[in-house]
């Protein structure tokens, strides 16, 4: 119960806008925060409105001491019947060749996501022109590295009163001798002085995922989703989304918070394109939590990047949704989290119920396909039962259909396995270690699993 404790503690430290929250908050902030929960809801009672919904169904409880605590019994967990078949097309007619999932196919899934789930992306979104703010010598993960800061300026031209940026960092190895693979992941912004209170005993000291990527001849990115689009509802008519929008509230299939994420990531990629550092064919995608979700979207929507790693990305991300286990669909379409998806995605908490949806979690990994997919988890006892480790590892057990079709290979099992035991025998990849709410233990399996599909030139 400690280690359930003090995961939750550092969960919650984790405001709205990304960034930690510890100790007593000032006059200003505890404004602040007012402030964000008001607009919050009044955006929220917007969409309602639009959506013609009184009320929404409440989600259960994160806290498993309450009586509305969220299910944790696996056999309450299955009450669907069906799961929509990525192989089946509309007019019921099977998929399979591979010309028919890409013509045919995948564009009707995508459809179901932008409209129903993550919300449309604007036909005519600002350029970004990047600047490199510095250029540093870092030996801050004990490998001697060159570090850039960058800022994407979105051209507000069109709507000066919104200013947008996006905050980059990319450090590779010093040593190299020509462009290597670099990583990004979606990344926290912590206050200066902040500390995390410390972890559980046992818990693994091992090399940062920094310093291990780098002595692998590998670069490392760092962007910072909440610099373009904030993380709660009040920020959906500034950053990224209000811009596109001139300041105005969403309409019910516009984009939400995880695809306007995802688009900053593609905007790093045509970065990376120009940076002859960085081997712009081989990027990869990381994020934990609710950046863990925002992984595996872009995966999804952007071709470019050539692998991904999905850190207990829970529902909105690998889980399959119609799942009753852990974090719910009414806790995701709530005033708290509605803002990361399409306003029409709060349908299914309130007229309709899950079982609606057109598609599921394991469609957004079949959208990844060919590319590989590791989908990670922590400990039961340690990160908790909220994001569904099973629900995640289903998501990848029932895209692997549309895996196998490309020529590809799936999990390898459809059983659940125990935990520590490593699947990576295939193209969807899944963990589930010992540890809490963290990609960390499972940092050195995915670096040796992405060997396979990400080669490194020598540097020395």
């Amino acid at each position: 119960m400690k280690k359930i404790l003090w995961l939750l503690f550092v969960c919650a430290a984790i405001s709205n806008n990304g960034h930690a929250q510890f100790g007593k908050m000032s006059t200003t902030d505890s404004l602040h925060w007012d402030s964000v929960r008001r607009l919050t809801n009044q955006d929220y009672k917007k969409m309602l409105d639009l959506l013609h919904i009184d009320s929404t169904r409440p989600g259960p409880s994160g806290n498993p001491q309450t009586p509305n605590a969220a299910n944790t019994d696996e056999a309450k967990a299955s009450d669907y019947k069906t799961l929509p078949d990525p192989l089946i097309l509309k007019n019921g007619q099977q998929v399979n060749t591979k010309k028919m999932w890409w013509n045919q196919r995948r564009p009707e899934i995508v459809e179901d996501f932008d409209r129903e789930i993550y919300g449309r992306i604007p036909n005519n979104i600002p350029k970004v022109t990047w600047e490199v703010v510095s250029v540093t010598n870092d030996t801050s993960n004990h490998v001697a590295a060159i570090t850039k800061k960058l800022i994407g300026h979105v051209d507000n031209s069109s709507y000066s009163s919104i200013s947008v940026n996006i905050d980059l960092t990319l450090s590779t190895p010093a040593n190299a001798k020509g462009p290597v693979p670099v990583i990004m992941e979606f990344s926290f912004v912590f206050p200066p002085g902040f500390k995390f209170p410390p972890p559980p005993p046992g818990t693994s000291k091992a090399p940062g995922w920094q310093q291990q990527l780098l002595e692998k001849g590998w670069g490392y990115a760092i962007i910072v989703p909440a610099s373009y689009q904030a993380d709660n509802g009040a920020g959906l008519t500034q950053g990224i989304i209000g811009l596109c929008n001139k300041g105005n509230p969403r309409k019910p299939d516009d984009w939400g918070t995880l695809r306007a994420w995802a688009w900053g990531a593609s905007r790093a990629i045509d970065y990376f394109e120009t940076d002859k550092s960085v081997d712009a064919k081989q990027i990869g995608i990381e994020g934990l939590s609710r950046y863990g979700k925002a992984t595996l979207v872009t995966m999804a929507y952007e071709p470019r990047f050539a692998i991904a790693f999905v850190g207990s990305s829970g529902a909105g991300g690998a889980k399959i949704l119609r799942r009753v286990f852990g974090e719910q669909v009414e806790n995701l379409a709530s005033s708290a989290e509605y803002h990361w998806f399409a306003g029409n995605f709060i349908k299914y908490a309130g007229p309709l119920k899950p079982a609606y949806m057109p598609v599921d979690a394991h469609e957004l990994v079949a959208l990844c396909a060919p590319r590989p997919v590791f989908i990670s988890s922590g400990s039961p006892k340690v990160e908790g039962q909220w994001v569904d480790a099973k629900g995640m590892f289903l998501g990848g057990v029932y895209a692997g259909p549309v895996y196998k079709l490309l020529g590809k290979k799936d999990l390898g099992q459809t059983e659940f396995p125990p935990i520590e035991t490593t699947l990576t025998d295939g193209e969807i990849a899944f963990r589930q270690h010992s540890g809490g709410h963290t990609t960390g233990p499972n940092w050195p399996t995915f670096l040796k699993w992405a060997d396979r599909y990400i080669k490194t030139k020598t540097i020395k």
